[in-house]
């Protein structure tokens, strides 16, 4: 400032360097079809519940059903173009909040994988989302799924902001983990089985067939002509459960833990919501097949049911599961989480002078970042020391070259804390001495 005038002047000085602004962790991003979706048409919104879900992508169109003549009903497998409704269902009901929806094209048309193809392009051009989650392309045929999958690790291996919830296709293990490579494997985790959930098929009276000893009829129909049959029937369908990957679940599991822990807690050892049980049940001997394989190194976390637990979430591996840095899911999502919230806090120093006040507000800035997380349990060691350190400057983490090309280079160390998987607990006979 230039002091031209005499007077009385008051300048503020910068005692604290700027604040890290720390990113949204769990905010998923469903892709799919949907009951308003439009060929060659993608559509991605934000929706924060099922009401603004179905008021801007419609609601599931009603499963047909057939009541046989003991007033049974005919099992219906839910059409794959309906499924995101009931998926969207369930990731609320697990804890989830704010979402994405990209819709890519609508529910009655054939599942094409070119068309998921083209939710990952639009996806690649929102910044927030941190999870992808497609609870569809289960129906896509092996070959297009696997390729879909490889796909989605892809892209959050690129971005480096996001991570992929995989599913199981028909609870084949084996064609899974074939049809997985070992690219960008850390960047997503695979979880099994299906889940038998809460949510009851959406029918319509008008279109649930009666069988009776003459023309069959209608439910509607018979409603005015047999109450008490109308009656027995409406209780059967209300028993009529959907069944769901569980992708959808996990992701309102990882948003509930996020939100109520942080995300370095591991997404396990925690309640499924709204479910009746796995579709499958998988015994102890099972799942240590499902968490270290030996030839492809692709764990798969188990979604088991306990008596008196209900049904809980029993892995927090990524797919790269042999791999001692990127293990576990909260590991890689932590550090996620610390890349992307440092990127963005550190953009002020872009054409900045290239100097030592520069580096010092850089330092101050993500080292005070580093320390909140450390007091809040999200880093190991007993002191700060331990847990981080943040390195910048000449001789240390550049040359004089770096400075004169315009490079600042920042070096961040931060020691996760990785879940305790395994509780060993040692016993010895003590003998009595007197």
């Amino acid at each position: 400032m230039a002091y031209m005038t005499p007077g009385v002047y008051v300048e503020e000085i910068a005692a604290l360097p700027p604040s890290v602004a720390e990113v949204s962790t769990a905010i998923p991003a469903f892709i799919g079809t949907t009951a308003k979706g439009r060929a060659e048409t993608v559509e991605v919104a934000q929706i924060s519940s099922v009401l603004e879900y179905q008021e801007r992508f419609g609601r599931a169109s009603a499963t047909e059903f057939t009541a046989n003549a003991d007033d049974s009903i005919a099992p219906a497998p839910l059409a794959p173009g309906k499924a995101l409704w009931y998926a969207i269902n369930l990731y609320f009901r697990n804890g989830g909040g704010r979402c994405y929806v990209v819709s890519v094209d609508a529910e009655a048309a054939e599942l094409d994988a070119a068309r998921f193809m083209a939710g990952l392009d639009a996806l690649d051009l929102e910044d927030e989302p941190t999870l992808i989650v497609m609870p569809q392309a289960v129906s896509l045929a092996q070959a297009d799924y696997d390729a879909l999958n490889q796909e989605a690790l892809k892209r959050c291996a690129k971005l480096q902001d996001r991570f992929a919830l995989l599913d199981v296709k028909d609870g084949d293990v084996g064609k899974f983990r074939t049809g997985v490579l070992v690219d960008n494997l850390s960047y997503g985790a695979a979880y099994h089985p299906y889940l038998d959930t809460a949510l009851v098929h959406v029918f319509d009276e008008t279109t649930v067939t009666v069988k009776t000893a003459g023309a069959d009829s209608k439910l509607s129909v018979i409603k005015s002509t047999d109450t008490q049959r109308y009656n027995r029937i409406k209780k059967n369908l209300s028993t009529q459960r959907v069944t769901l990957p569980p992708s959808a679940a996990m992701a309102g599991v990882y948003a509930r833990v996020d939100r109520e822990r942080g995300v370095w807690k591991a997404p396990a050892n925690v309640g499924v919501m709204s479910v009746v049980g796995p579709a499958k049940r998988i015994s102890f001997e099972q799942q240590a097949a499902l968490n270290v394989d030996p030839d492809t190194g692709k764990s798969i976390n188990a979604l088991r049911d306990f008596p008196g637990r209900g049904t809980l979430v029993w892995g927090a591996r990524t797919l790269a599961g042999n791999d001692n840095e990127w293990r576990y899911v909260p590991v890689r999502r932590l550090f996620i989480m610390v890349e992307e919230s440092a990127k963005k806090a550190t953009a002020f120093a872009v054409f900045e002078p290239n100097d030592a006040t520069t580096w010092l507000k850089v330092k101050g800035m993500l080292e005070s970042y580093l320390y909140g997380l450390w007091e809040n349990g999200a880093l190991q060691g007993a002191t700060p020391e331990a847990a981080y350190y943040v390195s910048v400057g000449l001789g240390r983490t550049m040359r004089p070259q770096d400075v004169l090309e315009g490079r600042m280079i920042v070096e961040i160390g931060i020691a996760a804390v990785r879940p305790a998987e395994f509780i060993i607990l040692r016993f010895s006979h003590m003998v009595a001495t007197a």
